[in-house]
């Protein structure tokens, strides 16, 4: 009986996620009724209370909002405006010289960010107005810092990656570490693309290096030294085994003020700003948490979570179908759900899974944080497209931006084949 009603709560929790019920309501109420079914109310209550306590009350979760005030702090202030500036003086001999440098700059703004969609926001003010000026197809300008924002997930600080490694019980630090890898594999595949469009299509990107002549060596890093040295500061210590995960957030959270306030770039009005836009971040993330945590003791107290397990043993899946249909699943999801939800309400059938078949739950984290970065920018809820419409409206329509970051896509799941087929992409630095 408890299996059934486990297997009902899982379609009805499909079913209000189809309905638009936001991701933690659907969450507690599937959770709440079907172990009210199956215990009644007052125990079901008894029963999961705990559980959230003891998610949102983990010490290392404190690092989210940390990492989240100093991405708002320095996007606010302005510390990450010359990233784009820097990177063209570093690409600037490459045809699509300017596409490519709206990419890394991208992967720039990422360290100090971990935000999809803050990334493609920033990147997406400062460079598709010069992009067009420049020869660009608006479509394809568009398209490229909607598929380069999804870097902000990959490269450390992730949110993804915090939220993941607390509920999978794992290194935060090894899974930044393999991170790092597919960040940047991702921010080349992308270059490949530019290269390739710019070379077979000059039309839609011109071939023709960018002159920054006017722009020095010395300038670029006048304009990113505090970005630079955030960098240092926190990862440095982080990797080296200084700071753990939360602590490093902290330094980085109070880095960010310091240098916004020496170099007067952060005013009252600003510091509210992102202090609010962290707070409201976070509330939304941990109630996300909250709910997955519920559902997480409902599926074990029915017994699904271990009729899946036994039901995937008897299948005898390789570990290509497994993988095949893992990425099917994402995918799909990531048509209509928001990363943080769909990682939450899968994790706790998956998990179990991946433990049966002896996979590297940090190697898993980083494939399943680029899974569900790709739904970022695939229709019909694609959140980096609906950001970047927002800040460049009179440039392409919401079909045109779909169209541009179409050819992207074809990067995303060559990255998602290579991270399946060798592993130790992941693995050389996230370890084991």
């Amino acid at each position: 009986m408890g299996v059934e009603i486990g297997l009902y709560g899982l379609l009805l929790l499909l079913v209000l996620l189809a309905l638009r019920v936001p991701v933690a309501l659907s969450l507690i109420l599937v959770s709440l009724g079907g172990a009210s079914l199956m215990f009644g109310t007052d125990t079901a209550i008894s029963l999961l209370a705990a559980k959230p306590y003891d998610f949102v009350a983990k010490w290392t979760l404190s690092a989210v909002p940390m990492f989240l005030l100093m991405g708002f702090v320095c996007y606010h202030s302005g510390l990450t405006s010359g990233l784009f500036n820097a990177a063209k003086v570093v690409f600037r001999w490459l045809p699509g010289g300017l596409a490519i440098s709206s990419i890394f700059a991208s992967s720039g703004f990422a360290a100090v960010c971990g935000s999809s969609v803050a990334c493609a926001a920033a990147m997406g003010r400062i460079a598709i107005p010069e992009m067009v000026r420049s020869g660009y197809r608006p479509s394809f300008a568009c398209g490229t810092i909607a598929a380069g924002g999804t870097i902000g997930a990959l490269i450390p600080p992730s949110i993804l990656m915090i939220v993941y490694g607390v509920f999978a019980q794992v290194s935060i630090t090894q899974v930044f570490l393999g991170g790092i890898t597919i960040g940047l594999l991702t921010a080349v595949s992308y270059s490949l693309i530019v290269l390739a469009v710019s070379w077979l299509r000059p039309d839609i990107a011109p071939r023709r290096a960018e002159d920054v002549s006017h722009y020095s060596v010395a300038q670029a890093l006048i304009e990113i030294w505090p970005v630079i040295v955030l960098g240092v500061l926190v990862f440095g210590g982080l990797f080296s085994g200084l700071f753990t995960a939360t602590e490093a957030g902290a330094v980085g959270a109070m880095g960010s003020i310091l240098i916004a306030l020496a170099l007067r770039r952060l005013n009252m009005a600003q510091a509210k700003k992102a202090f609010l836009e962290t707070l409201s971040t976070t509330a939304s993330l941990m109630i996300i948490g909250v709910g997955a945590s519920m559902f997480t003791v409902f599926l074990s107290l029915s017994g699904v979570a271990a009729y899946i397990s036994t039901a995937v043993t008897g299948w005898s899946l390789s570990y290509l179908e497994l993988m095949l249909i893992v990425v099917l699943i994402y995918l799909f999801l990531g048509l209509f759900m928001e990363p943080f939800g769909a990682m939450l309400v899968t994790l706790p059938i998956f998990l179990p899974v991946f433990e049966l078949y002896d996979l590297s739950l940090i190697w898993f984290g980083v494939l399943l944080v680029k899974l569900l970065e790709i739904g970022m920018i695939t229709p019909p809820v694609g959140m980096n497209i609906f950001v970047i419409r927002s800040v460049a409206s009179e440039y392409a329509s919401l079909m045109d931006i779909f169209r541009g970051v179409a050819i992207f896509l074809v990067a995303d799941l060559a990255v998602v084949a290579l991270v399946i087929f060798f592993p130790g992409l992941v693995m050389f630095l996230g370890g084991s």
